[in-house]
């Protein structure tokens, strides 16, 4: 009889566990998804940004880096959508404009 609560007790204990993790797994993806649409937009003031020249519009960008359909949304560092506002790893924690343009750009590998 012991046996057998053992072998039940284990059998809980492995239900309890797994069921623990994949709900842990499921949590632990749900901040990545929200945090990128609460991004704070990156200010033309911020220093990285001063420091890469990045504008929110690339075509009003003086750089003369700068070619003809370089923006943002076609920069391998960007990962967002192609419009609207969007995580640059560039700037790490704030959201950067799908139009806009740095002196870091490199477009996306094909």
């Amino acid at each position: 009889m012991s046996h057998e609560k053992d072998i039940e007790s284990r059998r809980r204990f492995l239900k309890a566990a797994a069921g623990t993790a994949v709900a842990a797994a499921m949590i632990g993806s749900l901040p990545r998804v929200s945090r990128a649409a609460d991004l704070p937009h990156l200010a033309d003031s911020d220093p990285t940004a001063k420091a890469l020249g990045y504008v929110e519009d690339a075509s009003k960008s003086t750089d003369a880096k700068r070619k003809a359909g370089d923006v943002c949304s076609n920069c391998q560092f960007y990962s967002g959508a192609p419009t609207g506002y969007g995580p640059c790893q560039l700037f790490p924690g704030k959201a950067v404009n799908a139009k806009g343009w740095c002196v870091s750009h490199a477009p996306k590998k094909a």
